[in-house]
């Protein structure tokens, strides 16, 4: 974020706004990260990420990309809002003679990522649970023998039914499974994110106390973007399979994040921590540089400004 202080009405609308245009633009890339990481050996439907989003295509359609998509349109604005809020307000209190430090920059990320999983943690399970259903379903047409014997098809489950479900069985921690890996993912992300972005903008400014242009502003968001993304993406695909409620008969289930590490070493390997990395690289990349350019733009005190203002 840019170092102008912005009131917080408009940092919710900037969140939400940055949100709304990167989740639409590259929830496809999403989905085909969530089914990459989620396939195991011996149950594998997809080589690329190409081949996992033609494979979708031809079996449920263009929209079939964006499954999941109303989930994350829904809840991304409170939780960029509250991401890029909270990074704002912990900057500001740690600011010091006006200078920030970068480890005081790391505290300040780590406080927002700790603040975000509020929101994250549910809507990734939403979200997850309706990405795979595809995958499942063209498992059950493709390699029928790594589904259950005896199992049925049945009708892909909609967010509300799957909230539903997760509440009647385990009440809200059911909505919240994974979020020791979510805060073990987030948290170092935001540490990683922002300080690096902070200090890639600064290189671009105009003069000491001039702002950087806004295509500076673009441009690291994307670096430090896809750079904290593919460092936490082991971490990202633990979530992943901790937080999937569906599995063929040949795969794995896990207990908690100690032996989901174990059980992907031993079966998978190392490499299996980096699936899915370059489309988590693409989602994130353009996702914050948006989301830069939204705070530099003003978009949400230009919409302030259309509201009467009160007389004092």
């Amino acid at each position: 974020m840019a170092d102008k202080q912005i009131s917080l009405p408009a940092k919710l609308i900037n969140g939400g706004i940055a949100g709304i245009v990167g989740v639409t633009c590259v929830f496809p890339i999403d989905l085909a990260k969530t089914r990459l990481q989620n396939q195991q050996n011996g149950s594998r439907l997809y080589t690329s990420m190409s081949d996992c989003l033609i494979k979708t295509i031809r079996s449920e359609g263009y929209f079939g990309m964006y499954r999941g998509a109303a989930v994350n349109l829904t809840l991304v604005t409170p939780e960029k809002a509250i991401k890029l809020a909270a990074n704002d307000f912990f900057r500001h209190h740690l600011t010091k003679d006006g200078k920030l430090t970068l480890v005081k920059e790391m505290l300040a990320g780590c406080g927002a990522g700790t603040c975000q999983v509020i929101v994250t943690t549910p809507m990734e399970m939403l979200k997850i649970q309706l990405q795979d259903a595809g995958r499942i379903a063209a498992q059950r047409k493709l390699m029928p023998e790594t589904l259950p014997a005896g199992a049925v098809e049945t009708k892909s489950p909609t967010a509300m039914q799957i909230t539903r479900q997760l509440l009647r069985e385990k009440g809200i921690a059911g909505l919240y499974k994974g979020l020791g890996a979510t805060l073990l993912r987030d948290v170092p992300f935001s540490m990683i994110y922002f300080p690096l972005f902070a200090n890639l903008n600064n290189l671009g400014k105009r003069g000491a106390e001039g702002p950087a242009p806004f295509y500076v502003s673009f441009v690291s968001g994307c670096i430090a973007g896809s750079s904290a993304a593919v460092a936490v993406n082991p971490v990202d695909v633990i979530k992943t399979r901790l937080q999937s409620l569906n599995r063929a008969s040949t795969e794995d289930t896990y207990s908690g994040v100690t032996d989901c590490i174990r059980k992907i070493m031993r079966n998978e390997g190392p490499s299996a921590f980096l699936k899915g990395a370059y489309c988590r690289a693409l989602v994130i990349a353009p996702l914050f540089g948006i989301a830069q350019v939204v705070y530099f733009l003003g978009v949400g005190e230009y919409i302030l400004s259309f509201l009467p203002k009160k007389d004092n």
